[in-house]
Parts: structure tokens; sequence; C-alpha cells
């Protein structure tokens, strides 16, 4: 096995999957487009939903990619070897083309004839089955067929191989992982999955089913597959590392903490790893236009900042850690957004650094007013973690140095019962999930394409785009560039074009065309890179003409009548409107 970057095993992966069929896909940002159930993309497949659900993919039914994500659940579990928030994920799909088959054929042999991973240093799980689905016997006889012994497959049940569905229903289906043996010694003939010297280096999703409301599991009329590995996982597995964060996905990061902070990786490695992992998660977060806040995008930001300093501050770092995100444009080079953002970037984190570091003064005396009794409690010293940034180390010798009665064990009760409401409020989040394709969501994703194009000629401005969405049932959050507040007057000749629009029944018409023909003719959308070879157009009859995946109502007169419930600043340059659909009776 030769050493490999992570430029050379992308293009190989996808050079592989090309000559198997496949049409490359474009990376799509970290924000999901028109899709309330996450903050941020969580893998490849996010920006496929609606083709997963069967509408057609202009680029045909094979497809694969590298695609950026940002996974927030693990925040609290980096400082690892393996766990990082901003990760680059290889994917390859079929919708409803070839089947377990040929899928588990084409990632044995990109992992064994392309990457050159002894077969014998492989092992596979499947799924064991329950009540809904039976055991995925299927799958099994796919990889001992092409050598993989009896021994090294095991089977699991749901909470380790199933998929899905997101929300309460869906595509859905088993999934089999592939894992590689990382100890010093020869691999042992049986496989145990709880040996942590085995690493999962890649996973074959089969959306075999479809669960309905009712809870049923029905054979899938579209089978899909969706097969997904992690960029630093696998880079780090072929270049014989077990630490991922000494790859060149961060290892230039590593070495510029190591300068700045005059310490070595080794005895440091937790407190490098967040910071290192943090910084790099925050650069791409920023270059979506998003910034600093205390709500869902931006929170997640902050927090990754806020860590980040918390952390450089353990290890005494001697400059801003704005420093430390330099390294993350030379490795991801080949992102122009970074380059392009550079500057207000760079701005940003030192901004929100400095704002930090007056709340941690602030924690401190507020610290000291706690501390009067001698004791700490539970709820106090969350406060401090939460709200002030402490960290629990910090907590710990504060309390140690002034003598000071503190349990940690009360401390993690509080954080356990705070996160049981995050998790709760996290899955509130997918109750209208990426299978969400109702008649609700499906009038307001229409109107969302109404109301950008009655802002452009309400506001006299050709060049105004949509910088994000949300689109629930029950209303349609648009973003878009503007630099100033909108007068009473401007809402007001919006909602009256948006309804008139309504009242003439304008059938909607889709039409699949080349990005450089949606250019010609004026359709919505940011031409960057983002586009593949063919796009969809939805034209409203000559009022909008926007690129966009869908869903849609087939005439306007479907929407009733539009309100404007509010006109508000969401960042920098970019204002926001939140819209119903009311009984027009």
């Amino acid at each position: 096995m030769n050493f490999m970057n992570r430029k050379e095993l992308i293009r190989k992966y996808i050079d592989f999957f090309k000559s198997k069929g496949h049409k490359e896909i474009p990376n799509s940002g970290l924000v999901p487009e028109n899709d309330p159930s996450v903050l941020f993309t969580t893998a490849g497949m996010h920006p496929l939903v609606p083709y997963l659900l069967g509408q057609k993919h202009p680029l045909g039914k094979k497809l694969c990619n590298a695609q950026k994500c940002i996974r927030t659940g693990d925040i609290e579990e980096v400082g690892d070897e393996v766990h990082h928030t901003f990760f680059e994920m290889l994917g390859n799909w079929s919708l409803g083309d070839y089947w377990k088959e040929d899928a588990i054929k084409f990632t044995l042999e990109f992992y064994t004839k392309i990457l050159k991973i002894p077969k014998e240093k492989l092992a596979v799980t499947c799924f064991k089955g329950n009540k809904n689905a039976p055991k995925d016997i299927e799958s099994a006889d796919v990889w001992i067929s092409l050598g993989i012994p009896k021994e090294r497959i095991v089977f699991l049940g749901k909470e380790d191989n199933w998929w899905g569905p997101v929300g309460n229903s869906g595509p859905c289906g088993p999934d089999t992982e592939i894992f590689f043996w990382a100890g010093e010694t020869k691999p042992p003939k049986e496989f145990n999955s709880k040996d942590k010297s085995w690493i999962e280096i890649g996973n074959d999703v089969l959306m075999q089913y479809n669960k309905n409301e009712k809870e049923d599991y029905n054979e899938a009329r579209q089978k899909n597959v969706d097969f997904g590995g992690g960029v630093e996982r696998i880079l780090a597995t072929i270049n014989k590392l077990k630490d991922d964060y000494l790859t060149g996905c961060f290892l230039p990061i590593i070495k510029e903490i190591e300068k700045l902070s005059g310490k070595k990786y080794k005895g440091n490695e937790k407190a490098m790893r967040i910071i290192a992992d943090h910084i790099k998660a925050a650069v791409f977060i920023l270059a979506e236009n998003i910034v600093p806040d205390n709500t869902e995008h931006g929170y997640v930001l902050r927090r990754l900042l806020r860590r980040a300093v918390k952390y450089a501050k353990e290890i005494d770092l001697k400059e801003s850690i704005n420093k430390l995100a330099i390294p993350v444009f030379s490795v991801y080079e080949d992102y122009p957004d970074l380059k392009k953002n550079r500057i207000k970037i760079l701005n940003e984190i030192e901004k929100e650094e400095q704002k930090f570091r007056k709340t941690l003064e602030r924690g401190i005396n507020q610290f000291k007013k706690f501390s009067k009794n001698k004791k700490l409690s539970g709820e106090e010293s969350f406060l401090l973690y939460q709200s002030y940034g402490f960290p629990i180390e910090m907590i710990e010798e504060e309390c140690k140095k002034y003598n000071i009665r503190f349990s940690r064990e009360n401390f993690e009760k509080e954080q356990k019962k705070h996160q049981e409401l995050s998790r709760t409020a996290a899955a509130g989040r997918f109750k209208s999930g990426l299978s969400d394709s109702s008649e609700a969501t499906t009038k307001l994703h229409t109107a969302a394409h109404l109301l950008l194009a009655s802002l452009r000629q309400v506001l006299k401005d050709k060049n105004i785009n949509q910088r994000g969405s949300n689109i629930t049932p029950e209303r349609l959050r648009l973003d878009f560039s503007f630099p100033k507040k909108l007068t009473e007057q401007e809402i007001k000749h919006i909602e009256n074009l948006v309804n008139e629009k309504i009242k003439q029944s304008i059938p909607v018409i889709k039409e699949e065309m080349s990005p450089e023909e949606a250019r010609r003719k004026g359709a919505a959308g940011i031409f960057d890179e983002k586009y593949g070879e063919n796009v969809f157009v939805y034209l409203i009859g000559d009022f909008s003409k926007e690129i966009c995946a869908g869903p849609h109502v087939k005439n306007t007169k479907e929407l009733e009548h539009f309100k404007i419930q509010k006109e508000e600043s969401s960042s920098s340059g970019v204002r926001r409107i939140k819209a119903i659909l009311e009984d027009s009776s």
C-alpha cells in the first residue's frame, strides 16, 4: 500500500465508479436546500432524497461523488482518533438500477483492486433480521462468493445494520458494513465486531423496503443502493495510520498548533484534535455565509469556535485561533468557496474569539459568586459550562484551587438532562423529515418560487438569490440576498403580486436542460460548481424560472392565498421572510 493523499483517493474513487457507468454529481452545500429535518448535510445521500423517493435524476440512475458533510451529534465525542465534525464522504448510488450483488462487488473491487487492501484483512457485518424484515442471507452469500470467509461475516441487529427511514415513513432497509483489521498482529480467523482493531471503512445501505405511517414495511417499488465511506478513515487505513489526525487532512493543522503552542502532539492529543477538528468545521460553515449566533446553524458554529478557544487556552496557544485556519485553505484548495471567503472567514473567527474571551471573564466573576458558600451545585457548574464556556476540567481546577466542594457526578447528571432535551429537540426536526413531500410542503415549496420572483420584480433587482430556505407543513422561510430592511409598502406589494399569480391559475411546468441553457433562459440559481450535466427548471408562466429538485403543485391555483408573517435580518446582507398559505374562503 503506497502513501496516498485525499485528492488522489477521491479521484481514484470517482474514476473507478465512472468506469462502472456512474455519473459524477456535484458536491452540494453544507446547508440542505428546502429540508427542515436537519441543520447540515450529514451524508452524501442527503441531497438525493427526492430521487431515492422515485423522482427521476437528470444524470440517470447510477451516480457517484465525494460530499462535504457536518455531523453535530459527535461534537462531544471528538478527541479520539476517529471522530470528526466535518468530513468528506465518498458515495455511490443506484436509483432502482443495480442491486445487492453488484453493489457489494463494486465495493470489494474498489478496496482490493484499486486501493490494494488485502482481502484477508477485511470482514463484514450483515442484518440479522427481525419481525419487520428477514435475515439478509442474500448479501452474506454475495460476500462469500467473492472470497470473504463465513468466519469473517457477523449478523447484527437493527441498531447496527439497518438504515432509516428518516422521519416516520419512507425508504429503509438493511445495510452491510465492511471492516479493516488495523491491529499489529495477523488478523484473527474469526471476526469479532466488538474488537476495536476492526475499523469500519464503508457501508452499503440497501433500501429494500418502504415503511408507511401505519408502521408496515413493504417491498419498495424502487430499490436503491447507497454506499458511504469516510475519506479520512479510508486514508488512515490505506496509509497504515491508526490516527486519522496524522493523515494529510489534519496534519498541517496539528503542526501549526504545535508551532504556536510550543507543545508536542504526543501527550496533548485530545486537546489538539478538538482544536483541529473544530477549526476546520468552522471554516467550512463560515464559507456557507453562516455567522456565529445563538440559534440553529450559527449556534453550532459558535459552539465549535468557543470549544476551540477553550482548548487552545489549555495548551497555552500563543496566537489567535484564526492562525490555525490558514492550513485548512491549503489542505482544501480544491474548494473555491473557501478561497473566495478567506478574509471574511478569518475575521469572523477572530471576532468570535474576542467576544468569547470577554464571556470567560464574566464566567470567572460568576464562579466567585457561586462559590461563596464553598460549594458548587450541579446546576451551577453546568451553567458555568453551558453559558460561560468553562470546560469541566477548568471547573475542577478552580474548585481545587479555592478549596470548594464540587461533585462531578452532579454536574454529569445535569449535563445528561440537557443532552436528553437536546436529543428530543433534534428528533423534533425530523417530524417533517427528508421523506416529507406532503401536500402542505409541496404547496409552500411552489409558493417559495413565486416569492423569489416577486422579490426580484418589486425590489427591481434581478441579482436577488435564495440564500437558504426551511419549509415545514406549517410555513415557509426564505433567506435572500438583499442589503436593507424592506418597507411595509414593499412587503405588501410582494404579497399582493404572489396572490395575483395564484389567482391567474398558471400551470407549473418542469423542463430538463443543461445549466448553460438554464442560465441563458434566465433561470434563478447560483451558477457554480454545484450543478451537473443536466438540471430541472420549473417554469411558472413567464413569471418564475428556477432550478430546483421539487416537489411542486401542478397549478398555482392550488395555493389559494399567500400571507407574509414576518420580514427580518438573517445575517449581513441577507434578509429573511416567513410566510404561510391560507384557505381562500
